[in-house]
């Protein structure tokens, strides 16, 4: 069984300590110069040389949730076709994922209504307490991995703060989306809201600086802290924006005053530092940051979205420059996150000895081992749309024989590892003379791509919850003003 934060983690602490937007080469316009009105629709002209390759891709990812989801339950497989137990941040992604299947026509509102009421009714009356086994979750929070039969605690994992925020996304944006007078769309609602309701954070909170990563009931609360920039500003504004256990605006300005220590330049662009593009993309999936900011980012003249948009180029730059000389990597074949690898090994390829890792959080000069996952620009498609886009596109061209499939594209791929003379791999296979990759879709992986297809294509996600009442309460308790808040 894997050590939960430190191989199944996020990228943060948990892991290790209307136009073309950008054009490689010298033409760039900066999303940044737009009002963020005009950036709303940026999806429509990206260059999509086929936009069905783009559809398809959405579709095929929808499906993974529509698919595997527990029939009695709402719970959704961590990866598959490896048999797995459910990860509750997959559910968040799916609750998330079924409105735009009903905005698509590939289901109708009468079935993703049922799927998430099912989905909220499992939630809403979960065991909760404090015994180490046959229980969901305490304090309102959930367990990371829950079994896929008994909807209770997987092992000895632990109850995870931020996986718990990614379902309370999920939770919440369903039941915005759900706003018609009948009685199932009512008791969405009314369950979005209780399960909201319910999750302690002052209690993770305690007398610490900052949110612990996580509990067990053996040993207590994990001693790693949200402390820095990463995926978790999702976390604290869920936790500012509590009816209930609301936490002191405070803590926001404790953990800004640690972004400083990102800032800088990184391959030829100025932001918020963070290897992995989960912590540029993941709170991004509910949360319209473009036009609003707080204090530390309105002292950098920008807004977090440009931050993020600028962390995806920085990949691409990366890439570019390959300094690690990796088979493949180039303008079109970009994209590092927390995702599958072949195993924890060395090999000697082409005279040089690589190391490689399995299941790791990879960024531009971090645990980067050649590996490459879609995930990064499917994410990123809302910040950078062409150059995502194109990516995606290249990446199918490529090697889409054998690393698109069913639900997409899996998890991640190896160019450099094209050969299988003598290694024993943890995942996946190799294509002799193409490249490594991996056997599984991850459901953390798939949901931010087609969630940000959705918001990129017409602020699908984002209008909704820009009129949710706990979103907008948490981001004023942090500071943030202008844009849409007004």
């Amino acid at each position: 069984m894997r050590q939960f934060l430190t191989d199944h983690g996020h990228g943060g602490g948990a892991v290790l300590t209307k136009r073309k937007l950008m054009l490689g080469g010298a033409g760039l316009a900066c999303s940044a110069c737009l009002p963020w009105q005009a950036r709303s629709s940026a999806m429509e002209g990206a260059d999509l040389a086929d936009a069905f390759s783009l559809d398809d891709l959405a579709r095929r990812t929808f499906n993974y949730f529509w698919e595997l989801a527990d029939a009695r339950t709402g719970l959704v497989p961590d990866r598959w076709p490896t048999p797995s137990f459910a990860s509750i941040a997959a559910v968040g992604f799916a609750l998330t994922a079924y409105p735009y299947g009903v905005m698509r026509g590939w289901v109708t509102r009468a079935e993703a209504r049922e799927r998430t009421l099912t989905t909220m009714r499992f939630f809403a009356t979960a065991p909760q307490g404090t015994a180490a086994s046959g229980m969901a979750g305490h304090n309102g929070f959930f367990y990371h991995f829950l079994d896929m039969q008994s909807g209770t605690r997987f092992g000895t994992c632990e109850l995870s703060t931020i996986d718990t925020a990614l379902l309370v996304a999920g939770v919440l944006f369903a039941g915005q989306y759900f706003d018609h007078d009948e009685p199932q769309e009512t008791e969405i609602r009314a369950l979005a809201d209780a399960i909201y309701a319910r999750v302690d954070w002052q209690w993770a909170l305690g007398s610490a600086s900052f949110m612990s990563m996580g509990w067990h009931p053996e040993s207590g609360f994990i001693a790693s802290q949200w402390d820095i920039y990463n995926e978790a500003m999702i976390l604290h504004m869920l936790a500012l924006g509590s009816p209930t256990h609301a936490v002191d605006p405070a803590l926001w300005g404790r953990l800004t005053g640690r972004f400083a220590a990102a800032w800088g330049r990184h391959w030829g662009e100025d932001y918020i530092h963070f290897p992995a593009m989960l912590a540029h993309q993941y709170s991004h999936v509910w949360i319209d940051f473009r036009g609003i900011q707080d204090a530390f980012i309105r002292a950098r003249g920008i807004d977090y979205f440009e931050n993020s948009r600028r962390a995806t180029i920085a990949q691409r730059n990366y890439a570019i420059t390959n300094a690690g000389a990796w088979t493949g990597y180039g303008p079109d074949i970009w994209g590092w996150n927390a995702c599958d690898g072949p195993g924890d090994f060395a090999a000697n390829i082409g005279g040089r000895r690589r190391e490689f890792f399995s299941y790791s959080a990879r960024g531009p000069g971090d645990r980067d081992d050649g590996t490459i996952t879609p995930s990064a620009a499917g994410g990123s498609i809302a910040f950078a749309p062409e150059l995502a886009s194109r990516a995606l596109r290249t990446m199918h061209d490529r090697y889409g024989r054998v690393i698109y499939g069913q639900y997409g594209f899996f998890d991640s791929f190896n160019p450099t590892l094209a050969d299988a003379s003598g290694i024993a791999l943890r995942h996946g296979r190799i294509e002799p003379g193409l490249c490594w990759v991996d056997g599984d879709y991850l459901g953390l992986d798939q949901g931010p791509i087609i969630s940000m297809i959705a918001n990129g294509r017409d602020d699908f996600v984002w209008r909704h919850m820009r009129a949710n009442p706990h979103i907008r309460r948490g981001l004023a308790a942090a500071g943030f003003g202008g844009g849409w808040l007004g």
